[in-house]
């Protein structure tokens, strides 16, 4: 397998240039140098079918985000090319499917009698977490930002009289379509008017059109208004002429309107978008990434240009789940039930998509809110979880299949799950999953492994036992449907019925008994080869999660050196990608980086899937990869970067603040660019002579050091982690 030279394109954030400051936001220029939060570019991945991100306001881990709706309107509503702007919307699901989701309650400013008669052609724009800012052609300007549950809207009208193609420019306005969402799926809402407010709830269908949502807000607007009701769910809030500025408060709430307009503070908009800065910079300043300059121009170049997007991507990892829970605790649950939770709840779920990547991410760099994930996840099956969504959710969500293998995993890592409480139901789910097609046998035997296990913990060795094998039977539907490499189909995309992706992706679908696999394939040295020949014939797709921690499948071989070299050229390097959903082997390749800093940041229907894609290379980046979602164990690889710390606290808060004490560092010896192999391995001064972390020792905190090089170093001897399923 060939290494080749790391190729970085930089895309600076804000790319259309800063003269939009507007004026009455009193913007003033910042060092865009050290802190996390101004590496951040909001609009990676905000153009087509590439990522399926926003530049919306948003707020970490909350579902309360302002996001611009253009025209053409694709997954988020939001095209980063479009001129033509429909208005803003509310709470998008960055980075899904299915032709998106949320994106609710859409404001459009604008001039004139007839809202349908002004057209916002955008001259430019500029965002940042928290913040996001555009003027138009006939003058009108607009900014947003938001806080946890608060978002707040600065309209500035252009001071104009008279009339221009027959639109009176003294006559301004706000539109409110209240039936606005992503693909049509609006179900119903209730609203009432007074003075110069408007509250009330909206019903809408979640992700894939499967289940609702419902949320309820609150809105204030600073100036006297006429209301004036236009049907369909759509009304207009006139303006006196001529007015100037508006600022338009809004809260939100999944519990009740009282709780949304209870959110609403008097916070000027300049101290809550400084204040959700400093909380997005705390939030992403967890992974701190060296910003040491470097003396060799290039090599700095290249490292300031991988902070970037570093951060850029853990900014994706960390906008869901949403918090739900209201301070005082209330929130409701799946059944629309209202509930009180001593800790914060979350619901806004992507499960089969970033269970490998995105959930252990949190767990291991987000303690301080994984707990209230965890238990929020238990709640899903007290209260009648689904794979896809309920008709009563709290907030826009996903999916939520393998739940029971992310509990298993945070169980395992320390975190408190009550098995007993919930393994009825976990029983029910996994007895009744599908084994109907390839691809949902290898899925299905991996949930069948998990529930062996949580039986296993609760001291069922019967269960246990009865789990465990059925989890065996995946090498019967293995041999028969994957082991034979000769088949014409086996690198079609969907072949023999499988879910976006091919026959060679989905064989490596078992990491919970890669032990059992290397002997169905005869040894470990064919594995090898045979991994050899997947990557080497780019049958590899980094464009959806089916495969995507294969690369970390050769740390079970003799020459852990290839997940090493694969975890750096998947993340910064020149790749050959064939495979795209709904596309197999024929079409022309994609040549170059798969994750790049720019609007057209991943392949083509590259979705990010809820921090699922962003998450892998987060991993990537710091050296660590999940062995196996389930067992709290990583392997290891060299960081993209020279030195880092992950804050591994799990306290929120503290008088003596543990989050600053309780860290883990790593720091890269003889650190360049290109150099991916590990040499040598120094835990907290001792030797480490293996080629994985467990959870438990990156939870105590300390210093591993890796000696990096760029020649492979398999010759040394080292204890390897291999799963193996035992009854």
């Amino acid at each position: 397998m060939r290494r080749q030279k790391c190729i970085i394109r930089v895309c600076l954030a804000g790319m259309v240039s800063a003269l939009l400051l507007l004026s009455f936001d009193n913007l003033n220029a910042q060092s865009k140098d050290a802190a996390p939060v101004d590496q951040v570019n909001v609009f990676l991945g905000s153009s087509g079918d590439h990522g399926q991100l926003s530049p919306a306001a948003s707020y970490p881990f909350s579902m309360l985000s302002i996001v611009p709706q253009t025209d053409p309107w694709i997954h988020t509503g939001y095209e980063f090319y479009a001129k033509e702007f429909l208005g803003f919307a509310h709470s998008v699901f960055e980075g899904v499917g299915c032709e998106g989701s949320g994106a609710n309650l859409l404001i459009k400013p604008f001039l004139g009698v007839d809202p349908m008669d002004c057209h916002l052609m955008k001259t430019g724009e500029a965002a940042s977490p928290g913040f996001y800012s555009v003027a138009f052609k006939d003058g009108i300007k607009a900014a947003f930002t938001v806080s946890q549950k608060e978002g707040v809207h600065a309209y500035q009208f252009p001071d104009k009289s008279g009339d221009k193609n027959g639109v009176a420019l003294n006559k301004r306005g706000l539109y409110f379509d209240l039936s606005h969402t992503r693909s049509n799926r609006f179900a119903a809402e209730e609203h009432r008017t007074d003075g110069t407010s408007i509250s009330g709830w909206i019903e809408a269908g979640t992700t894939c059109s499967v289940g609702r949502y419902k949320i309820y807000y609150f809105i204030r607007l600073s100036q006297p208004v006429d209301w004036e009701e236009l049907g369909h769910h759509k009304l207009v809030a006139r303006l006196k002429d001529n007015t100037q500025k508006l600022m338009v408060r809004i809260g939100w709430s999944s519990t009740s309107a009282q709780y949304a307009k209870a959110s609403i503070s008097h916070e000027s908009f300049d101290n809550i978008r400084r204040q959700t800065a400093a909380i997005w910079n705390k939030a992403l300043s967890r992974i701190w990434v060296s910003t040491r300059k470097f003396s060799n121009q290039k090599v700095d170049s290249i490292q300031r240009a991988r902070r970037s997007l570093f951060y850029s991507l853990l900014y994706r990892v960390i906008q869901s789940p949403y918090m739900i829970s209201e301070k005082d605790g209330h929130f409701r649950n799946t059944k629309g039930e209202e509930e009180v939770s001593s800790m914060g709840r979350y619901n806004g779920w992507s499960v089969w998509d970033n269970y490998r990547t995105q959930l252990p991410l949190l767990s291991l760099a987000y303690g301080n809110r994984y707990q209230g994930m965890v238990t929020s996840l238990v709640g899903l099956y007290k209260k009648g979880k689904k794979d896809y969504a309920t008709k009563n959710e709290p907030s826009n969500t996903v999916r939520t299949e393998h739940t029971d293998i992310v509990l298993l995993d945070a169980y395992h890592k320390g975190y408190q799950v009550d098995f007993a409480s919930i393994i009825d139901s976990i029983k029910k789910e996994v007895d009744g999953l599908d084994f109907s097609h390839p691809d949902k046998a290898l899925e299905s035997s991996y949930d069948n492994w998990a529930l062996g296990q949580i039986y296993k913990i609760m001291g069922d060795k019967n269960n246990s036992k009865i789990y465990t094998e059925k989890a065996l039977g995946y090498k019967t539907v293995w041999q028969k449907e994957f082991a034979d490499l000769s088949k014409s189909d086996i690198d079609r995309m969907g072949a023999r019925g499988m879910y976006q992706g091919t026959v060679w992706q989905y064989r490596w679908l078992v990491p919970y008994d890669m032990q059992g696999m290397t002997q169905l394939i005869g040894s470990p040295e064919k594995l090898e080869d045979e991994l050899d020949r997947f990557f080497d014939g780019n049958y590899y797709s980094q464009a959806n999660e089916p495969d995507i921690a294969a690369p970390s499948l050769y740390n079970t071989t003799a020459h852990p050196s290839k997940a090493q070299a694969l975890m750096h050229r998947y993340a910064v390097d020149t790749v050959t990608q064939f495979y795209f959903n709904g596309n197999s082997r024929g079409i022309n390749p994609i040549i170059g980086p798969v994750y790049q800093n720019k609007p057209r940041a991943f392949l083509p229907t590259m979705d990010d899937d809820g921090g699922a894609m962003s998450g892998w290379f987060v991993f990537a980046g710091i050296g660590l990869f999940p062995a196996l979602v389930g067992e709290p164990v990583y392997y290891l690889h060299v960081p993209l970067f020279e030195d880092l710390t992950i804050n591994v606290s799990r306290a929120s808060r503290s008088d003596k603040d543990p989050e600053k004490s309780k860290t883990f560092h790593i720091h890269v010896n003889n650190f360049a660019p290109d150099n991916c192999y590990i040499q040598k391995l120094m835990l907290n001064g001792r030797e480490l002579k293996q080629n994985y972390l467990t959870d438990q020792q990156l939870r105590a905190g300390g210093t591993l050091v890796i000696y990096s090089s760029d020649k492979p170093a398999d010759n040394r001897p080292i204890k390897k982690w291999i799963s193996a399923i035992q009854n």
